[in-house]
């Protein structure tokens, strides 16, 4: 990794963000990046590998890791993404555990509180009680106490992450916390993640916003092609593989319109990702059995960490 010419004092470091899946993680990143590098819907386990995102400020590079979110395992997929949640927290210098404030604790936090207490952490730990926007003001106490009982003696930011409250005071909170260090990453940089990668994630992002179910869950991305085309723009073809006959059924729809929309929805993602004109070509296959399938899952790209 490059490294610059930095004044006395720089600090810098890799910030892992953790918690359960949807309560904003990737949010989070994408608004102190300012722009959008990891994908984002409603629906949870839309984060399934960890990613880079490089904020270089003046005084201080932060690298933060978004990671997936922490939730019981059903299958070998999930056990891939908690170890990847896990590993990223075991390699960082810095921990943001994010909760939703809008929800009670459920069995998901709880289970994220007791991994993190369970690490010999030899870094230090923030809470983000995120998605204070949509809390009465005349709640917000009560529910931080409900969050700092699973973290005790954790110092706790209640911030949002789309309107900005309290985010500013986070980040410089962060910043102070990190250690001296050089610049990692050139100042240019904004994550470590290829542009297909990303891609693929902005099209299975668009499957979770527009399927129903557990059917968009089933579903993985591959990127068969990504091709330059000069002054056209990009040519990207993707196929997009489900469990079981009756989810591809599902996810083309009647006479292909539920496929058409997924394609309009991540293209338009891309292009505003890319700053560039982008035809998508998506197909789909059936891959049995695949979040069970070790083989499939690190064929697919989502069995390793990378680096």
């Amino acid at each position: 990794m490059a490294q610059t010419e930095i004044n006395e004092g720089h600090r810098s470091g890799f910030v892992a963000v953790a918690g359960r899946p949807n309560v904003g993680k990737s949010t989070l990143i994408n608004a102190f990046l300012g722009q959008t590098i990891a994908a984002v819907s409603p629906r949870p386990q839309t984060t399934r590998r960890r990613q880079l995102g490089i904020l270089t400020l003046p005084t201080a590079q932060v690298i933060f890791v978004d990671t997936p979110g922490i939730h019981k395992s059903r299958h070998k997929l999930d056990d891939q993404m908690n170890a990847q949640a896990i590993k990223s927290i075991r390699d960082a210098d810095l921990l943001l555990v994010i909760f939703d404030l809008n929800r009670p604790p459920n069995e998901n936090d709880k289970r994220v509180a007791e991994r993190v207490l369970s690490l010999s952490s030899t870094f230090p730990i923030l809470a983000v009680l995120n998605k204070i926007d949509l809390v009465p003001p005349d709640e917000i106490l009560d529910r931080q106490a409900t969050f700092s009982a699973l973290l005790p003696s954790v110092d706790m930011y209640a911030i949002s992450s789309t309107r900005g409250d309290n985010r500013e005071q986070l980040l410089q909170r962060i910043v102070d916390l990190l250690p001296f260090g050089p610049r990692y990453f050139p100042d240019t940089e904004v994550t470590d993640t290829y542009e297909r990668d990303i891609a693929a994630s902005f099209i299975r992002a668009a499957c979770l916003n527009l399927l129903h179910d557990e059917v968009p869950h089933c579903i993985a991305v591959r990127m068969d092609e990504y091709k330059e085309r000069g002054e056209h723009g990009a040519y990207i073809a993707a196929t997009l593989f489900v469990e079981r006959d009756s989810q591809k059924g599902i996810v083309i729809g009647k006479g292909g319109a539920i496929l058409r929309e997924i394609g309009i929805q991540a293209r338009k993602e891309i292009e505003t990702m890319s700053g560039r004109k982008v035809y998508l070509e998506l197909k789909v296959k059936v891959l049995p059995g695949w979040r069970n399938d070790l083989k499939a899952i690190k064929r697919l790209g989502l069995g390793t960490i990378r680096h």
